[in-house]
């Protein structure tokens, strides 16, 4: 019988079990038209014995491969043409496939996902050749410094358990995999009584329990065979090792045992992370980010259902490696022996509060976590779960340090480059993670600041369900987003200029350094007062626009206001501040030749505009970041403040109308002049060339950039429409690169669109060998698209997806606001939010022939390229 659900989070979850033990969650939600369908198997990498490592992710992608009704590419065309995305991924212990579409075609997208679910065909030919594309994913993984470091962590600390296994494969056992491998391990292991259907948006109970034993009822039941790992033997022996690769920057990864989810030790080690390494208030930014140790720095407690690792991670300099450790060492010390400080729990568990806000903001993230939960213990685990880390004491931390976060239990891995670094042995791990600890880093208490100012009675007009109120220099836009108690907040100002290319990355270092002091307060006194609010200070900053954002609890949105203000027009901008910022901006700027995707992204586009303006990284160059001054930078602060307006985005469960009054309290009178908001001048696009380097990488990744429509050209939704066609699950590209030929794990298209430029930009990584191979293959589909027009079925696909996902991204507060900034600061501003689907509905094929014979000239395209020869 069905059972319906009351607690915090799993209000109105109603569960059921059909009788071949299939597990049904349904969450009526209609705060948005969007539904989401999760199919979550109870069966992953520890679930698969040696000679079928990496069997449940070559399973995952022949989900896609077709049934007796439908052929190779027809699941994700079909659910394409729903309006929906469809995705998968395989865990340690459990593999999730989910849809996530308009509510109106809820029981098409059931109907898609039962048939690849119950029927797939594991067709041998072509296993073949998705065998050759999950080898190359393999292939870009060994190309990621961060998850070669954190895998060849879990070896390091497991003898026994599968964690310790390459998860996604090696290229030898791939290789070897036959259809009756693949169809053995699908028949045995996806059953009923292994599965759970979850279900959550616009959508009632008798329609989606209806639907679900329709589709599912006849499934016919079974056990499924169990194949559960080694069990790993107890020791706390130090362990290290120093890899060795073509990498710009360091990786570093420390790690202890932790606990299953399920241990009363669980949530203490999740908070422990948290006042480590969540947030610019944590011990380990502050000890380590904040005097510039390390680029980025993360602690996580990974517990899934039979182990929990405990990990901190850093990206940084090689001869910072060991001062790091000490530094890490230290907080640890500090967490075992004196424990958070009730202040610290709190900042802490405000975050974790607002993160699980965010993740189930969604119908996807929703309907995941219901999942996840019931696979574990039950749904109602989700609100056990809340409910345990909120009774989570400093005392519970403290402990549970002592008990696992041990120098002599530690495991480490460091990944230097070929030329640069000293190998980490047992012995200096251990000395200096048993550094002394040392009396927490004083935090800056605010100092006297004015009155609150009280709210301003307001106008405005509602358009398109924004509400916009003109200041003088200033645009306030509110839109209420029903849900989740919280709000997003953003301050945006559309730049005056570009970098010069002399002083590339001043920009991004203003808006970084900006963060390090306002409104009396220090980085951290900063960073402790968003946090203690439920959020951390964002900052995002473009070729167009730049600004500081917010998520935070909806009662204090006033509060993160005036900080946000605070740290837009009077951000202290110090000396000292800003050269240690400048110093992790341009380890910043090194290590993107290490991105395998966005660095040849970023070769063509300098090789398409030149260095200067789009062409130049935003986070600068190596050669210029260390000539920036904190003069230049509080210069570049002083000329955008005087001439732009601000934009001031609220999106949340809010009152617009009382929200706005308090915004305009305080945005009234902003420094600076009332000017309109500018507009550039079309970038000229340099005809043609290629900037390629050579890399021992396991791929060559290579990017095609061609001129395209700009933001505000009406040619941009016929460019949107091809890429839709090209790009994606079912896209042509997809279908002729990676279904066809097998030489990509990666293919993409997408339209770029900016002020004052846009273009076309096609992507690929493949074997070193097959480089001219894909090249070719890619040029060749291109001028397909000049040939002849899309198909009257492609056309309706892309259109139908493009309306679709427009309405499915506003699920969430951030989607609403990333919508509103792009379309007030780049596009032609709240009209563009009534209905945009409808623009992409008057898309014909003739216009996206169009835009592909204009645009997509070989003769124009500017490459980027990183050849491996690994």
């Amino acid at each position: 019988m069905p059972s319906t659900l009351s607690g915090r989070w799993t209000n109105g979850v109603v569960r059921s079990v059909l009788p071949n033990s299939l597990t049904v969650l349904v969450q009526p939600d209609h705060s948005a038209p969007a539904v989401s369908i999760v199919t979550h198997v109870k069966a992953g990498f520890f679930d698969e014995p040696d000679h079928w490592a990496g069997i449940s992710h070559v399973l995952e992608h022949m989900f896609f491969k077709g049934t007796p009704r439908r052929g190779v590419g027809e699941i994700a065309q079909a659910t394409k043409g729903l309006g929906g995305y469809l995705n998968a991924g395989t865990s340690y212990d459990y593999t999730t496939y989910y849809v996530v579409l308009p509510a109106r075609g809820f029981e098409d997208a059931l109907e898609i996902q039962a048939d690849a679910l119950r029927n797939s065909l594991i067709d041998a030919g072509e296993l073949g050749r998705e065998l050759k594309v999950i080898i190359e994913e393999a292939k870009r993984k060994f190309d990621t410094p961060s998850a070669v470091t954190y895998e060849r962590l879990n070896e390091v600390m497991f003898d026994r358990h599968r964690i310790r296994r390459w998860r996604i494969g090696t290229e030898q056992v791939l290789a070897g995999f036959t259809r009756e491998d693949v169809n053995g391990y699908y028949r045995s292991r996806y059953v009923p009584s292994r599965t759970i259907v979850s279900i959550v948006g616009a959508v009632s109970v008798e329609t989606a329990m209806a639907a679900v034993e329709r589709h599912y009822g006849d499934w016919s039941p079974g056990d499924g065979a169990v194949d559960p790992s080694p069990a790993e033997p107890g020791h706390t022996d130090i362990r290290t090792r120093t890899l060795r690769g073509d990498v710009v920057q360091a990786e570093l990864s420390l790690g202890w045992h932790g606990v299953p989810a399920l241990d009363p030790d669980s949530s203490a080690l999740d908070l422990g992370a948290s006042v480590l390494a969540t947030g610019r208030g944590s011990w380990l930014y502050r000890a380590l980010r904040d005097p510039g140790l390390v680029t980025s720095i993360g602690a996580y407690h990974y517990s899934p259902t039979d182990l929990g690792i405990f990990s901190i991670g850093a990206e940084l300099e090689p001869h910072q490696v060991r001062p790091a450790i000490r530094e890490v060492g230290a907080a640890l010390r500090r967490l075992r022996s004196d424990g958070p400080t009730d202040v610290d729990l709190r900042r802490a568990r405000a975050l974790i509060q607002a993160r699980w806000a965010r993740r189930l903001e969604s119908t996807d993230g929703r309907a995941s976590a219901f999942a996840a939960a019931q696979a574990l213990r039950g749904v109602e685990w989700l609100d056990q779960e809340y409910a345990r880390i909120e009774a989570v004491t400093p005392a519970d931390i403290q402990q549970a340090a002592a008990r696992y976060l041990t120098p002599e239990a530690a495991s480490a891995v460091v990944y230097l480059s070929e030329r640069a670094g000293v190998p980490l042995e047992a012995g200096e791990l251990a000395e200096a993670l048993a550094a002394e600890s040392r009396p927490a880093q004083p935090v800056s208490a605010p100092t006297p600041i004015e009155p609150f100012p009280p709210p301003l009675a307001v106008g405005g007009t509602t358009r398109a369900g924004t509400l916009h109120v003109p200041l003088f220099t200033a645009d306030l836009l509110v839109r209420r987003k029903p849900g989740v108690p919280l709000v997003t907040l953003g301050v945006y100002r559309r730049r005056t200029s570009f970098d010069p290319p002399n002083e590339a990355g001043v920009g991004a270092l203003m808006v970084r350094s900006a963060v390090r002091g306002a409104a009396g307060l220090d980085a951290a006194g900063l960073a402790l007062a968003f946090e203690g609010l439920g959020g951390s200070l964002g900052t995002s900053i473009a070729g167009d626009w730049y600004g500081f954002s917010a998520s935070v609890l909806t009662e204090h949105l006033g509060e993160a206001a005036r900080l946000l203000r605070s740290v837009m027009l009077e951000p202290t901008l110090a000396d000292d501040e800003v050269i240690r910022e400048r110093a992790t901006l341009a380890e910043d700027a090194r290590g993107l030749a290490d991105d395998m995707f966005r660095f040849p992204v970023q070769l063509a586009f300098g090789e398409a505009f030149g260095d200067a303006g789009y062409g130049l990284p935003i986070t600068g160059l190596p050669e210029t970041v260390p000539r920036l001054t904190p003069t230049l930078t509080r210069a570049w602060h002083k000329t955008q403040a005087e001439r732009g307006r601000l934009t001031v985005l609220a999106v949340g469960d809010i009152d617009p109308e009382r929200a706005a009054e308090i915004l305009a309290g305080l945005y009234s009178t902003p420094a600076g002049h009332d000017i309109s908001q500018l507009t550039r001048p079309p970038l000229e696009w340099h005809r043609g060339g290629v900037r390629a380097l050579d890399r021992a990488k396991n791929q060559t990744a290579f990017a095609m950039v061609f001129p395209g429509p700009a933001r505000r050209d009406p040619d941009r939704y016929a460019a949107d429409v091809w890429a839709a066609i090209a790009s994606g699950l079912g896209g042509r590209l997809f279908a002729a690169l990676r279904d066809r030929r097998s030489l990509a794990y990666t293919v993409m298209a997408s339209s770029w669109q900016r002020q004052a430029a846009g273009a076309l930009v096609t992507y690929i990584a493949t074997s070193p060998e097959r480089e001219e191979e894909a090249r070719s293959a890619m040029l060749e589909e291109l001028a397909k698209f000049r040939a002849e027009p899309a198909s009257e079925e492609e056309l309706r696909r892309a259109v139908t997806y493009l309306a679709g996902q427009a309405e499915v991204q506003r699920q969430t507060s951030g989607g609403v606001a990333s919508e509103l900034l792009d379309a007030w600061l780049l596009g032609s501003g709240l009209d563009e939010m009534e209905d945009p689907g409808s623009r992409y509905r008057a898309v014909s094929a003739e216009a996206v022939l169009e835009v592909a014979r204009r645009c997509l000239d070989e003769a124009a395209r500017s490459e980027g390229v990183i050849r491996g020869h690994a």
